[in-house]
Formats: C-alpha cells, sequence, structure tokens
C-alpha cells in the first residue's frame, strides 16, 4: 500500500501547524531552566578561501554575495547525491546538515542576503567547522530515484552514506555531528536511532515532538503528485516580523523558488519515529518560542526522554521555525558552536 502521515500526530514539521497562545511562554520560561545559554563564538577560528569543485564539470551556480560553495556528488546505494561545503584551511570538526521537508540545502543553510550575514554554511565555516549541506532525493540538484518518491528510511541510509564520506575525508578528527532542520530533523532523529556509531553528536532544530506520539500510514496517491512550489508557500514559515528582515524573506522565497521549483514526494512516513529514548549520542534541541510547530509540553517530554545524559535544550525569544535566518541567527550559531566545541575532540 502506497502511504503517509497521518498529519494530525507524530512528527513535527509533518503536522498541521497549531498556533499556542500567551500562556506557552510561561511554560517556555520554566523550561529554558535547563537549557545551556548560548556564548559567544570562539576567536581566533581558521577561515579559507571558498572555492567551487569543478569535479565531474559541475557547473557552480552563482550568487551576488557569498563566493559559492564548493559541491560534490556522493554515491549513496548508487544513486547521485548532491552536498554543498564550506571548509576551512584547519578544521577541527565536520558537520553535516540536513534540510527540511520542503526546499533543499541551499536556501536553508547557504541563504545569500545582500548586506546581512545568513549562511550557516558561512558561520560555521568562519568558526573553524567543515560544514556540509546535502540535498536529499528530489530536493535542489539531487535527482528522484526510480520510485519518484522519497521514504524515512532512504533519506536515514542517504545521510549514513554522506556520514561515512565526511568521516573519510577527515580521519583525523571525531565522527561527524548531524544538524537537522524541521522535516530533516526527523531525518536526523531517524538516523542518530538506527546508526548512531555514524555521528558524534546530534541538533535538532525546529523540531521536538511528542515522544509518545504515534505516525499512522493511511492511504495515499499511487503516483507522486509533484506539485509546483509558489512564492507563498516560500515565505509562510517567517512569521515574525520584529526578527524577520524583509531582505531576509525576499532572498529566501527568491533562492528557493529557483533550486526547488517543485515540490519532493514522500511516502511510508510511518517510518519515522518520535520516541527520543532511542537516542544515545550527545543532543542540543533548539528552537524559536514562536515556532508554530512546537507544543513545548511536547517539547519538554521529548528533551526529558532523550536516551542521553549528554543534552541541552536552548530557546530563541522572538523567533519562528527559522530562527537560523532571522536576527537570532548569530544566537543560533552561537549555541551550536558552543556544544559543537565541546564534543569535537572528544567524539564518542
Amino acid at each position: 500500500m502506497v502511504t503517509h502521515v497521518n498529519r494530525t500526530r507524530g512528527v513535527h514539521g509533518l503536522r498541521t501547524p497549531n498556533r499556542r497562545d500567551a500562556t506557552r511562554r510561561v511554560v517556555i520560561g520554566a523550561l529554558v531552566v535547563t537549557a545551556v545559554a548560548a556564548v559567544a563564538p570562539a576567536a581566533g577560528a581558521a577561515t579559507s578561501e571558498r572555492y567551487w569543485n569543478a569535479a565531474r564539470s559541475e557547473a557552480a551556480p552563482n550568487a551576488p554575495g557569498l563566493s559559492p560553495p564548493q559541491r560534490f556528488t556522493v554515491q549513496s546505494n548508487g544513486h547521485p547525491i548532491a552536498v554543498w561545503a564550506r571548509i576551512p584551511a584547519a578544521a577541527r570538526g565536520s558537520i553535516l546538515l540536513v534540510h527540511g521537508r520542503t526546499w533543499s540545502g541551499r536556501p536553508d543553510f547557504d541563504l545569500d542576503v545582500p548586506g546581512l550575514h545568513r549562511s550557516v554554511l558561512e558561520a560555521l565555516e568562519t568558526r573553524g567547522f567543515a560544514a556540509y549541506a546535502l540535498d536529499q532525493r528530489g530536493y535542489g540538484q539531487t535527482p528522484r530515484d526510480a520510485t519518484g518518491w522519497l521514504t524515512p528510511r532512504r533519506a536515514a541510509d542517504d545521510v549514513v552514506a554522506v556520514l561515512t564520506w565526511i568521516a573519510s575525508r577527515h580521519p583525523a578528527m571525531s565522527r561527524p555531528a548531524l544538524l537537522g532542520w524541521s522535516t530533516g530533523a526527523a531525518v536526523a532523529h531517524l538516523t542518530a536511532a538506527t546508526a548512531p556509531s555514524r555521528l558524534s553528536s546530534l541538533i535538532l532544530a525546529g523540531y521536538a515532538p511528542d515522544p509518545k506520539g504515534v505516525i499512522n500510514a493511511v492511504a495515499g496517491p499511487a503516483v507522486p503528485l509533484r506539485q509546483r512550489n509558489t512564492r507563498a508557500g516560500a515565505a509562510s514559515d517567517f512569521i515574525s516580523p520584529k526578527v524577520t528582515p524583509a531582505a531576509v524573506v525576499r532572498a529566501f522565497v527568491d533562492t528557493a523558488i529557483k533550486t526547488d521549483p517543485i515540490l519532493a514526494d514522500w511516502r511510508n512516513e510511518e517510518q519515522f519515529t518520535s520516541d527520543s529514548a532511542r537516542v544515545s549520542v550527545p543532543t542540543l534541541v533548539v528552537y524559536g518560542d514562536r515556532d508554530p510547530n512546537i507544543d513545548v509540553r511536547d517539547a519538554g517530554s521529548f528533551f526529558a526522554r532523550l536516551g542521553t545524559q549528554d543534552k541541552q535544550l536552548v530557546v530563541f525569544p522572538g523567533a519562528d521555525h527559522c530562527a537560523h535566518l532571522e536576527d537570532t541567527h548569530d544566537a543560533w550559531v552561537a549555541a551550536v558552536v558552543n556544544f559543537l566545541n565541546r564534543h569535537a575532540a572528544a567524539g564518542r
């Protein structure tokens, strides 16, 4: 049977958003007591000139401000996965970023905004980390496979293939960290639960589902819908104008529509897990306090049930689902880098 998820339960990012009332701020205030505050990025982090890898005659997309990232192709069970990277001359750690449900790696993690720094890849590189972002099957420059569908297990297998490739590129370092945003965090969660030996630590952004949630399989379309993305859809996650310059929204919409004109199609989403007890690696959970997809009671349960004692929770006041792209970008990066610095040398 062709299936898809019941979007009213289970995995955050795969359910209908439900805006919370003002009382959620009070709950957040209590929850943040367990969080580790973000600190300033480490000084003296190595940087390097960014360049395009012309292997396989791959063409570099142009950007008006950021220099182009490197691009690689990684084979996962015979399927080509596009990987973008910004790598310092002397990296002290590595990390793989997994994008959300609708948009690929570059708009989510390497956004070029005139006059502003909002590229997560660039921010991590300048702080000394080899930063990689993949395009999942059917997104960006990674083609769909013959089925036309993406499934959670297939997505997690692809992440494992890229993590393994990154580790082979940096043999002197501990294993890569893994960061997922939104549905990409659901993929990262599944990866950490099923292949913990492939990563050193886990960062879940904009994601904290009910750990006891049940993801039900329901009948879906027999063939991929291949629906067109829209500019309105690209702008829909930005709901906090006080922390979101109009230039950020314009840049994101322009980039997202260019890189991902057609929606990817998912099925078998019951393969995702909501059970945080299955996560055994050090874990950081981050989200904006205005994220409409976060229920703070679920988030508290998810965090408490994590199967690791090495865990942190950071909530960004005023931010929503796109905390890493809004004016909370610097604080978001600082929280991530603070966490990475603690685990870059130790590994697991």
